[in-house]
């Protein structure tokens, strides 16, 4: 028997394996039969693992890591246990230990520090695998403390005799470089001679390997390194190492002009001479994206392109696309030999040829194309499977709105294509068309008529409103439809829409948005009916609205600025008549009367406004029926008043406002915002509160009533008096409580003239040869001259929709590209004195460490480095050298003088390039 909850002997003999876990995973169906069985295992393994045997602990881990890896059970508990695996004798136990510490250790693990110890004792074993184990565990758990600690020791490993050991330990050096930044200043000059001397083909393609990766963060700082590139590109005949090669000179090429000519010719012999199509291919990127300048280059690069396009392996014809997107920007003639093919993929049985062909048509769309290619990708659409039209409707939203719609010419037309888009079948892409629709009505105004009309087409389909796709879409068509229902030819048609009873059909979120929208529309019924044109400038100048008071917006729209685009709205000012309003009336009175007690409260809240302005509405109009005559003036009716004033709210035209709008308001200085508020009554204490029962917004409106008309001129005085009080306590309370107030910025806003709108062309909607039409679209052709001038589109200075983030560079790869730096132009010295204190006391002793190991072994091997990045004279070498054999003493005697400014020294041009 066994004490302490260990288990016994007999569980020990009878111990399942790794085997018989996985069998009885497999024997018991998933869900909860299986479910138990693991969670029966998992018990035994927690018995098991605490067993002092090292055999059976083993066992326990090797089933915990499975289950682990496989099916995500938290084994954070069972680290201690890898731990001592690791520093057991037997290396299948030690490969155990070292593997579960790879997949489950963190930087918050509590036991992590233990196994430093263990990590230097393996790597400065005589086992070349043992040693493997520990570089392969270290190069995926590898932490600052880790990187700083071994670092003398990966600095051994990197002259190992075996080039396994090497090749590992090359590898590894990318961590933790990534971890500590400082070992590239005593590490790095023995990577670059791994990469000069290439004893070892291995060897040869880790350097490479790390650096590609490094040269791809930063690539300035390896340009000394470029004839060793070259070197390789040249002699080497490794595919992968080359493939390496061509990505570090494809960034080293943008900073350097005259790499590009000593490259470019060695890159197309390795095109007309190689078989790989991993390395061609290579080879082709290379040249597209950073040698587009050579023609001669190009052209081969092409035509190899052409082969991949033609043939039959589909994965070659996915990288023959991906190439010619990459040409396309720089040399269009490339796409317009191949658009046959490039149309042909389109209907590709493979979804990822198809998807590049979108991306290659795409990417060839500007101002003067836009329509026509537009067109054919629609005509695709209607006849693709669901998941590529919606992928093809995605592509046309998102490249038609780039940069605030600045391949859009005609918005009568792109407002159009949307709502085709809305009744293609397959198109679930309502949100994105609901918001460009809103968006381009707050951006556009000379599109608002246009918006208006399309709105109107989709709300009167009783068909859409079964589709819950496009909800949203209907939603946007509701809302443009009641905002600018002053550019409609008949609200009556869209009023008769938004109540019609299949709305029922809609969730409540885009029914309250049609109601509100009611409002709307019937608020500017009346406001026609009871304000004709010809009594707006008697209206204006009654007295009973303040001076500089506007009436209505939408009034002064229908005068002179836009008296064309509203002309239609004037003609129709005739049809908003006593019988025309009453049954409008009755319309909404007989909808919207069963959705009082609807269970939704928004729903609620709206259609008891809407019934409260129409039941009011009814009311004043049908008792003042028989006086027609005194209805000209419309003062007598409490309606009117009532609606003039919601006209006037209404008529605010909407924006387009930034997501980080909130965020760009400046803060005063010394404004200090606290979580209680409670001083603001000892603030507010001496302000007079208002002596009025009500509050509003504007001037109180008295209803004018016979003889009382002193008493109205006496209302006015008092209302005109209680202003002026008002703005000057306003002003007083701002001098002495400022803190509280932001600053006030009087900028005017931008003019709101806008152009006359294009007029929409009659297109033929018929399809055509689609080859041929996309050919006539493909051809670089000039603008054409437009008779009218682009819309007006309303623009912010920062972010329209969501804020870009950008990308900030890590500051371990700052730090690794100054240490690079320093060690190829030979700074490193004088820079260490320009370390931090606090931490850094270890990093030096380990430098010191390592700098005394190598100036030992200097005897017995030579150097191989060449310095190809600087021409440093040999005294200054020699003078070098003894200041690093003058030992720490003097290091610390300059580290006490302070800080040393060192210049800024310019990038170091390769010699073989002068």
């Amino acid at each position: 028997m066994s004490g302490g909850g260990g288990p016994s002997l007999m569980d020990s003999l009878f111990q399942r394996t790794l085997d018989d876990l996985i069998k009885g995973i497999r024997l018991h169906l998933p869900g909860a039969p299986q479910s138990s069985f693991i969670s029966k295992s998992l018990d035994e393994i927690r018995r098991e693992i605490k067993s002092t045997d090292l055999q059976t602990k083993s066992t326990a881990l090797q089933k915990l890591t499975y289950l682990h890896s496989l099916h995500g059970i938290d084994m954070s508990w069972a680290a201690f246990h890898a731990v001592e695996l690791t520093s057991s004798p037997s290396f299948l136990h030690k490969k155990t230990g070292y593997l579960a510490a790879s997949l489950s250790f963190r930087p918050s693990t509590d036991v992590l520090l233990l196994l430093t110890n263990q990590l230097r004792k393996d790597l400065s074993s005589t086992n070349q695998h043992e040693v493997s184990l520990a570089l392969e565990c270290l190069s995926v758990i590898c932490t600052p403390d880790f990187a700083r600690d071994l670092t003398p020791d990966i600095f051994v490993l990197l002259t190992s005799s075996k080039s396994f050991i090497r090749k590992k330990s090359i590898a590894c050096l990318l961590m933790v470089f990534s971890q500590y930044p400082d070992a590239v200043r005593v590490c790095f000059k023995r990577l670059v001679e791994n990469l000069e001397s290439g004893d070892s083909a291995q060897t040869l393609a880790a350097t490479v390997s790390v650096f590609c990766e490094l040269a791809s963060k930063e690539p300035r700082s390896y340009l000394p390194l470029a004839p060793e590139f070259y070197r390789i590109l040249v002699e080497s005949r490794n595919n992968w190492v080359l493939i390496k090669v061509l990505k570090i000179f494809a960034q080293l090429a943008k900073l350097e002009p005259r790499l590009a000519k000593k490259v470019v010719e060695p890159i197309c012999d390795h095109i007309k001479r190689s078989e790989a199509k991993s390395l061609v291919f290579e080879c082709v990127r290379t040249i597209v994206s950073s040698f587009h300048e050579y023609e001669f280059a190009v052209k081969l690069a092409v035509a190899k392109i052409r082969e991949f396009l033609l043939d039959s392996d589909l994965n070659l014809r996915y990288l023959g696309l991906q190439g010619l997107l990459l040409v396309a920007p720089n040399h269009l003639w490339a796409v317009l030999e191949n658009k046959e093919v490039v149309i042909k993929s389109l209907s590709d049985v493979d979804r990822n040829i198809k998807l590049e062909a979108l991306r290659l048509v795409m990417s060839m769309v500007s101002d003067d194309n836009v329509v026509e290619i537009c067109r054919v990708l629609i005509g695709y659409a209607l006849k693709s499977d669901p998941e590529f039209c919606n992928e093809i409707l995605r592509s046309i939203l998102s490249t038609c709105s780039r940069n605030v719609y600045e391949i859009i010419i005609d918005f009568d037309w792109y407002v159009s294509l949307l709502a085709e888009m809305a009744r293609i079948p397959h198109c679930q892409n309502g949100e994105e068309i609901e918001y460009q629709l809103i968006d381009i009505g707050m951006r556009v105004k000379d599109v608002r008529p246009e918006l208006v009309r399309v709105g109107r087409g989709l709300l009167i389909d009783p068909a859409l409103l079964g589709n819950p796709f496009i909800h949203r879409i209907l939603s946007a068509a509701a809302w443009v439809s009641g905002e600018y229902v002053q550019f409609s030819r008949n609200p009556f048609e869209i009023m008769e829409a938004l109540l019609q009873p299949r709305t029922n059909l809609l969730p409540p979120s885009i029914r309250s948005v049609y109601i509100h929208s009611t409002f709307k529309v019937l608020s500017f019924c009346l406001h026609s009916f009871l304000f004709p044109k010809k009594e707006v400038n008697s209206l204006l100048s009654d007295n009973d609205i303040e001076p500089g008071f506007t009436y209505s917006e939408s009034e002064q729209e229908f005068t002179e600025t836009d008296q064309a685009t509203s002309s239609s709205a004037f003609q129709k000012r005739d049809t908003f008549t006593q019988e025309s309003i009453d049954n409008v009336l009755t319309l909404v009175i007989t909808s919207l009367t069963p959705l009082v007690e609807n269970h939704d409260v928004e729903i609620q809240e709206r259609v008891r406004n809407v019934l409260g302005l129409a039941q009011l509405a009814q009311k004043d109009i049908s008792s003042h029926h028989d006086q027609k005559e005194k209805m000209v003036d419309k003062m007598d009716l409490k309606v009117s008043i009532i609606i003039r004033l919601i006209n006037d709210a209404l008529s605010e035209d909407f924006g387009p406002i930034p997501f980080n709008a909130q965020e760009r308001v400046p803060i005063p200085d010394g404004l200090v915002l606290e979580e209680n508020l409670s001083k603001l009554d000892s603030i507010c204490a001496d302000v007079p509160l208002p002596k009025s029962e009500s509050f509003s917004l504007l001037k109180p409106i008295n209803l004018p009533t016979d003889g009382d008309s002193i008493s109205n001129q006496h209302n006015e005085e008092e209302s005109e008096t209680s202003a002026a009080e008002s703005m000057s306590l306003l002003a007083e309370h701002r001098k002495k409580h400022g803190l509280f107030y932001l600053s006030s910025n009087d900028n005017k806003n931008a003019s709101s003239s806008f152009p006359p709108a294009n007029d929409p062309s009659q297109r033929d909607n018929d399809m055509e040869d689609l080859v041929k039409l996309t050919e006539e679209s493909l051809v670089l052709k000039r603008k054409p001259n437009l008779s009218r001038p682009r819309p007006v589109v309303v623009k912010l200075d920062e972010g329209d929709r969501l804020p870009i983030i950008v990308k900030k560079t890590d500051e371990n790869d700052d730090l690794i590209s100054g240490a690079v730096r320093d060690v190829l132009l030979g700074n490193e010295t004088s820079l260490h004195s320009n370390n931090p204190s606090g931490r850094r006391k270890g990093k030096t002793s380990s430098k010191d460490k390592v700098e005394n190991s190598e100036t030992s072994n200097s005897s017995k091997r030579r150097s191989k480095h060449r310095n190809h990045g600087n021409n440093v004279d040999k005294k200054e070498e020699i003078s070098e050298k003894s200041k690093q054999k003058s030992g720490g003493r003097h290091r610390a005697r300059r580290r006490a003088d302070g800080d040393i400014d060192v210049a800024v020294q310019k990038p170091v041009i390769p010699d073989f390039l002068l």
